[in-house]
């Protein structure tokens, strides 16, 4: 029988212990935490905004309904489907507190302290009970998990029966010579983009290689089907640079 210590799994183009990629996770997300906001609107030209937008505009935000956003870092998605729901609560949970911290400063100064919880927390195992939230929602969070399968059979543990998933994360390019540009870019700007404006190249080397780890659309829209979702669907953005995923507890 395979010991938990000896189970392997990727840490961007690295093989790790399992047992040691959350914390690593955590070195790389407390490093950029400061400048994460400024650096995610710097890689994608602000396109990461009409991404989540449009990640809004499928999901329709209802008043009253409960968010729970996992990975949520500095609230950013949380943000959003407050202000589309017009009255409701959302749970930020990040398994990095000065991420949450960075969240807690911007809900502040946008007066929403009340409408929002800012919990420190692992994606493998939620600390809440079963059938809570009506929705859930990762961004650009899923690929960091050790075990994404883990997460998203917890994310349908706490959605209450009618409860929405939605994930939004960066995919695969169906193109092979825009893939072939999209990589150009990817490992040859953005960590040096990283060093300049975080001081810390080899965080967003990973971010960059850890995308390239990520299942494509079909592969995960399989996963998501295998967690119970039904009525699993997704939606490529800006030609499958990035890809939402919806599915249902029903």
């Amino acid at each position: 029988m395979t010991d938990d210590t000896e189970k392997t799994t990727h840490f961007g183009f690295d093989t790790v212990r399992e047992d040691e990629k959350a914390g690593r996770v955590q070195g790389v997300f407390s490093s950029v935490a400061s400048k994460y906001d400024i650096m995610n609107d710097v890689m994608s030209g602000g396109i990461h905004r009409i991404w989540k937008d449009a990640m809004m505009d499928w999901l329709a935000p209802r008043p009253g309904q409960r968010l729970l956003d996992v990975a949520g870092g500095t609230g950013d998605v949380s943000f959003r489907f407050l202000k589309r729901a017009g009255r409701g609560h959302a749970t930020v949970l990040d398994l990095t507190e000065s991420m949450l911290v960075a969240g807690r400063k911007r809900a502040e100064a946008a007066q929403m302290s009340d409408s929002l919880d800012w919990v420190v927390g692992d994606a493998m195992a939620l600390p809440f009970e079963a059938n809570t939230f009506d929705v859930y929602t990762i961004s650009f969070g899923i690929r960091n998990v050790t075990r994404p399968q883990d997460a998203l059979a917890e994310a349908f543990r706490v959605l209450k029966p009618g409860g929405r998933l939605m994930v939004l994360e960066f995919s695969q390019i169906p193109n092979p010579m825009l893939q072939a540009a999209y990589d150009a870019y990817s490992f040859n700007v953005i960590p040096r983009m990283g060093q300049i404006i975080a001081g810390d190249r080899d965080s967003y080397q990973y971010l960059v290689e850890s995308i390239r780890q990520f299942p494509d659309q079909d592969t995960f829209l399989g996963m998501v089907r295998d967690a119970g979702f039904g009525n699993a669907k997704y939606r490529n953005l800006t030609m499958g640079v990035a890809a939402l995923h919806s599915g249902w507890k029903i």
